[in-house]
Protein backbone atom coordinates (compact mmCIF):
# COMPACT_ATOMS: atom_id res chain seq x y z
CA UNK A 1 0.00 0.00 0.00
CA UNK A 2 1.44 3.36 -1.05
CA UNK A 3 1.49 5.94 1.75
CA UNK A 4 1.00 9.39 0.34
CA UNK A 5 2.84 12.42 1.71
CA UNK A 6 0.97 15.52 2.90
CA UNK A 7 2.15 19.12 2.92
CA UNK A 8 0.09 21.22 5.33
CA UNK A 9 -0.01 24.95 5.99
CA UNK A 10 -1.82 26.74 8.79
CA UNK A 11 -1.47 28.44 12.15
CA UNK A 12 0.63 27.31 15.09
CA UNK A 13 -0.49 29.06 18.26
CA UNK A 14 -0.42 29.29 22.03
CA UNK A 15 -4.00 29.25 23.30
CA UNK A 16 -5.80 30.30 26.44
CA UNK A 17 -9.08 28.45 26.88
CA UNK A 18 -11.87 28.93 29.40
CA UNK A 19 -14.62 26.30 29.57
CA UNK A 20 -17.06 25.00 32.18
CA UNK A 21 -14.45 22.44 33.28
CA UNK A 22 -11.71 25.00 33.92
CA UNK A 23 -9.06 27.20 32.33
CA UNK A 24 -5.73 26.58 30.60
CA UNK A 25 -3.20 29.23 29.60
CA UNK A 26 -0.57 29.22 26.85
CA UNK A 27 -1.24 25.68 25.68
CA UNK A 28 -0.11 24.50 22.27
CA UNK A 29 -2.81 25.02 19.65
CA UNK A 30 -3.44 26.38 16.17
CA UNK A 31 -5.17 24.82 13.18
CA UNK A 32 -1.99 23.31 11.71
CA UNK A 33 -1.01 21.79 15.05
CA UNK A 34 -4.24 19.83 15.51
CA UNK A 35 -4.28 18.87 11.85
CA UNK A 36 -0.69 17.66 11.60
CA UNK A 37 -0.68 15.66 14.85
CA UNK A 38 -3.81 13.86 13.66
CA UNK A 39 -2.57 13.24 10.12
CA UNK A 40 0.72 11.90 11.48
CA UNK A 41 -1.20 9.03 13.08
CA UNK A 42 -1.71 7.73 9.54
CA UNK A 43 0.99 9.04 7.21
CA UNK A 44 3.94 11.45 6.82
CA UNK A 45 3.06 15.12 7.19
CA UNK A 46 5.29 18.10 6.45
CA UNK A 47 4.19 21.24 8.24
CA UNK A 48 4.54 24.79 6.87
CA UNK A 49 4.12 27.54 9.45
CA UNK A 50 5.75 30.13 11.66
CA UNK A 51 6.43 30.54 15.38
CA UNK A 52 8.08 33.24 17.46
CA UNK A 53 11.13 33.23 19.67
CA UNK A 54 8.86 32.54 22.67
CA UNK A 55 7.70 29.18 21.29
CA UNK A 56 8.37 26.62 24.05
CA UNK A 57 11.02 23.93 23.61
CA UNK A 58 8.56 21.32 24.84
CA UNK A 59 6.17 22.24 22.03
CA UNK A 60 8.89 21.64 19.42
CA UNK A 61 9.64 18.30 21.03
CA UNK A 62 5.99 17.27 21.18
CA UNK A 63 5.47 17.90 17.47
CA UNK A 64 8.66 16.05 16.57
CA UNK A 65 7.82 13.14 18.85
CA UNK A 66 4.47 12.86 17.13
CA UNK A 67 6.16 12.45 13.76
CA UNK A 68 5.49 15.92 12.34
CA UNK A 69 8.24 17.13 10.00
CA UNK A 70 9.13 20.71 11.00
CA UNK A 71 11.74 21.58 8.39
CA UNK A 72 9.42 24.17 6.82
CA UNK A 73 8.35 25.80 10.10
CA UNK A 74 9.97 29.20 10.38
CA UNK A 75 11.23 30.38 13.79
CA UNK A 76 11.55 34.17 13.76
CA UNK A 77 12.11 36.90 16.30
CA UNK A 78 8.90 38.03 17.94
CA UNK A 79 5.79 36.61 19.59
CA UNK A 80 4.02 33.42 18.58
CA UNK A 81 0.38 33.78 17.47
CA UNK A 82 -1.86 33.70 20.57
CA UNK A 83 -5.59 33.20 20.87
CA UNK A 84 -7.95 33.18 23.82
CA UNK A 85 -11.53 31.94 23.98
CA UNK A 86 -14.28 31.40 26.53
CA UNK A 87 -16.99 28.79 25.98
CA UNK A 88 -20.49 29.37 27.32
CA UNK A 89 -22.29 26.90 29.56
CA UNK A 90 -23.40 23.89 27.59
CA UNK A 91 -21.04 25.05 24.81
CA UNK A 92 -23.83 27.16 23.37
CA UNK A 93 -21.48 29.71 21.88
CA UNK A 94 -17.96 31.04 22.38
CA UNK A 95 -16.44 34.46 23.00
CA UNK A 96 -13.04 35.34 21.61
CA UNK A 97 -11.10 36.99 24.44
CA UNK A 98 -8.11 38.08 22.37
CA UNK A 99 -6.29 37.45 19.10
CA UNK A 100 -2.62 38.44 18.95
CA UNK A 101 -1.20 37.57 15.55
CA UNK A 102 2.43 38.23 16.45
CA UNK A 103 4.79 36.80 13.82
CA UNK A 104 1.85 35.16 12.04
CA UNK A 105 0.78 38.59 10.76
CA UNK A 106 3.77 38.77 8.40
CA UNK A 107 3.91 35.07 7.59
CA UNK A 108 4.92 34.10 4.07
CA UNK A 109 4.96 30.33 3.52
CA UNK A 110 8.32 29.02 2.32
CA UNK A 111 8.86 25.44 1.13
CA UNK A 112 12.24 23.73 0.90
CA UNK A 113 13.09 22.27 -2.50
CA UNK A 114 12.65 18.66 -1.42
CA UNK A 115 9.05 19.22 -0.30
CA UNK A 116 7.55 20.83 -3.40
CA UNK A 117 6.05 17.65 -4.90
CA UNK A 118 3.65 16.33 -2.24
CA UNK A 119 0.90 13.85 -2.99
CA UNK A 120 -1.61 15.89 -0.96
CA UNK A 121 -1.72 19.56 0.02
CA UNK A 122 -3.85 20.74 2.92
CA UNK A 123 -4.52 24.48 2.94
CA UNK A 124 -5.57 25.41 6.46
CA UNK A 125 -7.69 28.51 6.95
CA UNK A 126 -4.99 31.13 6.43
CA UNK A 127 -5.34 34.14 4.13
CA UNK A 128 -6.43 32.88 0.67
CA UNK A 129 -3.68 34.82 -1.08
CA UNK A 130 -1.13 32.86 0.94
CA UNK A 131 -2.90 29.62 0.05
CA UNK A 132 -2.53 30.55 -3.63
CA UNK A 133 1.14 31.48 -3.17
CA UNK A 134 1.82 28.06 -1.65
CA UNK A 135 0.13 26.29 -4.54
CA UNK A 136 2.17 28.35 -6.99
CA UNK A 137 5.40 27.24 -5.31
CA UNK A 138 4.70 23.55 -5.94
CA UNK A 139 6.30 21.66 -8.82
CA UNK A 140 3.46 19.15 -9.27
CA UNK A 141 -0.33 18.93 -9.19
CA UNK A 142 -1.27 17.25 -5.91
CA UNK A 143 -4.68 16.52 -4.47
CA UNK A 144 -5.71 19.86 -2.92
CA UNK A 145 -7.86 19.95 0.20
CA UNK A 146 -8.68 23.40 1.58
CA UNK A 147 -10.49 25.00 4.49
CA UNK A 148 -11.55 28.57 5.17
CA UNK A 149 -13.27 30.80 7.74
CA UNK A 150 -15.72 33.69 7.94
CA UNK A 151 -12.95 36.33 8.06
CA UNK A 152 -11.72 35.43 4.57
CA UNK A 153 -15.27 35.16 3.20
CA UNK A 154 -15.88 38.74 4.32
CA UNK A 155 -12.48 40.25 3.49
CA UNK A 156 -10.94 38.17 0.69
CA UNK A 157 -13.82 36.65 -1.23
CA UNK A 158 -12.27 36.95 -4.71
CA UNK A 159 -9.03 35.26 -3.63
CA UNK A 160 -11.00 32.61 -1.79
CA UNK A 161 -12.97 31.80 -4.93
CA UNK A 162 -9.64 31.42 -6.76
CA UNK A 163 -8.59 28.89 -4.14
CA UNK A 164 -11.92 27.11 -4.50
CA UNK A 165 -11.39 26.76 -8.23
CA UNK A 166 -8.06 24.98 -7.57
CA UNK A 167 -9.44 22.76 -4.78
CA UNK A 168 -10.39 19.10 -5.08
CA UNK A 169 -12.05 18.70 -1.65
CA UNK A 170 -13.38 21.80 0.10
CA UNK A 171 -14.13 21.96 3.83
CA UNK A 172 -16.41 24.63 5.28
CA UNK A 173 -18.82 24.87 8.19
CA UNK A 174 -22.56 25.34 7.84
CA UNK A 175 -22.64 29.05 8.74
CA UNK A 176 -19.76 29.83 6.39
CA UNK A 177 -21.37 27.87 3.53
CA UNK A 178 -24.39 30.16 3.78
CA UNK A 179 -22.19 33.25 3.94
CA UNK A 180 -20.12 32.29 0.91
CA UNK A 181 -23.00 31.24 -1.32
CA UNK A 182 -25.86 33.37 0.00
CA UNK A 183 -27.95 30.19 0.13
CA UNK A 184 -29.51 29.05 3.41
CA UNK A 185 -30.34 25.49 2.36
CA UNK A 186 -27.16 23.45 2.90
CA UNK A 187 -27.76 20.92 0.13
CA UNK A 188 -28.30 23.76 -2.35
CA UNK A 189 -25.29 25.66 -0.98
CA UNK A 190 -23.19 22.55 -1.53
CA UNK A 191 -24.40 22.38 -5.13
CA UNK A 192 -23.34 25.99 -5.65
CA UNK A 193 -19.89 25.31 -4.17
CA UNK A 194 -19.42 22.20 -6.32
CA UNK A 195 -20.09 24.34 -9.36
CA UNK A 196 -17.10 26.52 -8.46
CA UNK A 197 -14.47 23.82 -8.89
CA UNK A 198 -14.21 21.13 -6.22
CA UNK A 199 -14.97 17.46 -6.82
CA UNK A 200 -16.40 17.23 -3.32
CA UNK A 201 -17.59 19.59 -0.58
CA UNK A 202 -17.78 18.67 3.08
CA UNK A 203 -19.91 20.93 5.26
CA UNK A 204 -19.06 20.65 8.95
CA UNK A 205 -22.14 20.73 11.18
CA UNK A 206 -20.51 20.78 14.62
CA UNK A 207 -22.40 18.55 17.04
CA UNK A 208 -24.66 17.47 14.16
CA UNK A 209 -21.84 15.83 12.21
CA UNK A 210 -21.01 16.56 8.58
CA UNK A 211 -22.63 16.67 5.14
CA UNK A 212 -20.75 15.20 2.18
CA UNK A 213 -21.61 16.48 -1.29
CA UNK A 214 -20.25 14.66 -4.36
CA UNK A 215 -21.97 15.17 -7.68
CA UNK A 216 -25.69 14.77 -7.01
CA UNK A 217 -25.17 12.66 -3.88
CA UNK A 218 -25.61 14.07 -0.35
CA UNK A 219 -24.62 11.98 2.68
CA UNK A 220 -24.96 12.91 6.34
CA UNK A 221 -22.36 11.55 8.79
CA UNK A 222 -23.22 11.70 12.52
CA UNK A 223 -20.77 12.36 15.33
CA UNK A 224 -19.32 9.75 17.70
CA UNK A 225 -21.77 9.98 20.58
CA UNK A 226 -19.82 8.56 23.53
CA UNK A 227 -17.39 11.44 24.01
CA UNK A 228 -17.87 14.02 26.76
CA UNK A 229 -17.14 17.57 25.66
CA UNK A 230 -14.45 19.31 27.73
CA UNK A 231 -13.00 21.69 25.12
CA UNK A 232 -14.06 21.68 21.45
CA UNK A 233 -11.16 23.88 20.32
CA UNK A 234 -9.42 22.28 17.33
CA UNK A 235 -12.11 19.67 16.68
CA UNK A 236 -12.65 20.85 13.10
CA UNK A 237 -8.91 20.79 12.39
CA UNK A 238 -8.64 17.32 13.91
CA UNK A 239 -11.53 16.24 11.70
CA UNK A 240 -9.59 17.47 8.67
CA UNK A 241 -6.47 15.68 9.86
CA UNK A 242 -8.27 12.37 10.21
CA UNK A 243 -9.91 12.79 6.81
CA UNK A 244 -6.61 13.60 5.09
CA UNK A 245 -4.75 10.86 6.97
CA UNK A 246 -7.30 8.32 5.74
CA UNK A 247 -6.98 9.57 2.17
CA UNK A 248 -3.18 9.43 2.43
CA UNK A 249 -3.43 5.75 3.35
CA UNK A 250 -6.33 4.59 1.21
CA UNK A 251 -6.85 7.16 -1.55
CA UNK A 252 -9.80 9.46 -2.21
CA UNK A 253 -12.25 6.98 -3.75
CA UNK A 254 -14.11 6.30 -0.49
CA UNK A 255 -14.67 9.79 0.84
CA UNK A 256 -17.38 8.58 3.20
CA UNK A 257 -14.88 6.36 5.03
CA UNK A 258 -12.44 9.29 5.23
CA UNK A 259 -15.09 11.56 6.75
CA UNK A 260 -16.03 8.86 9.26
CA UNK A 261 -12.35 8.60 10.25
CA UNK A 262 -12.15 12.38 10.67
CA UNK A 263 -15.28 12.32 12.82
CA UNK A 264 -13.78 9.63 15.05
CA UNK A 265 -10.52 11.54 15.41
CA UNK A 266 -12.34 14.74 16.39
CA UNK A 267 -14.10 12.88 19.20
CA UNK A 268 -10.74 12.57 20.99
CA UNK A 269 -9.91 16.27 20.79
CA UNK A 270 -13.10 17.41 22.51
CA UNK A 271 -12.42 15.14 25.51
CA UNK A 272 -9.64 17.28 26.99
CA UNK A 273 -8.24 20.80 27.04
CA UNK A 274 -6.13 21.63 24.02
CA UNK A 275 -4.28 18.57 22.80
CA UNK A 276 -4.85 16.47 25.93
CA UNK A 277 -7.57 14.31 24.42
CA UNK A 278 -6.00 13.98 20.99
CA UNK A 279 -2.66 12.85 22.40
CA UNK A 280 -4.37 9.81 23.89
CA UNK A 281 -5.46 8.64 20.42
CA UNK A 282 -3.75 6.03 18.27
CA UNK A 283 -4.55 5.03 14.71
CA UNK A 284 -6.06 1.82 16.02
CA UNK A 285 -8.26 3.53 18.63
CA UNK A 286 -9.49 6.07 16.07
CA UNK A 287 -10.48 3.28 13.73
CA UNK A 288 -12.39 1.52 16.51
CA UNK A 289 -14.47 4.66 17.00
CA UNK A 290 -14.81 5.03 13.23
CA UNK A 291 -16.38 1.58 13.08
CA UNK A 292 -18.89 2.65 15.72
CA UNK A 293 -19.83 5.75 13.71
CA UNK A 294 -20.16 3.67 10.55
CA UNK A 295 -22.45 1.20 12.34
CA UNK A 296 -24.82 4.00 13.32
CA UNK A 297 -25.27 4.77 9.61
CA UNK A 298 -26.25 1.22 8.64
Amino acid sequence: MKTRSTLAVGSIALDTVEAPAGRRENILGGSATYFSITTALFSPVNLVGVVGSDFPDEAWLLLKDRGVNLENVQAVEGATFRWGGRYHAGFMGRDTLFTELGVFEGFKPAISEGYRSPDIVYLGNIQPRLQLDLLAALSNHPLVISDTMNLWINNSRDSLLEVLAKTDIFLINDEEAGMLTGIADLAAAATDLLGRGPEAVIIKLGSNGALIAEGGKRTHVPIYLDAEVVDPTGAGDTFAGGLVGHIALHGKDDLLAAVVTGTAAASYTIQGFGLEGLLSATRESVMVRASVVAQTME
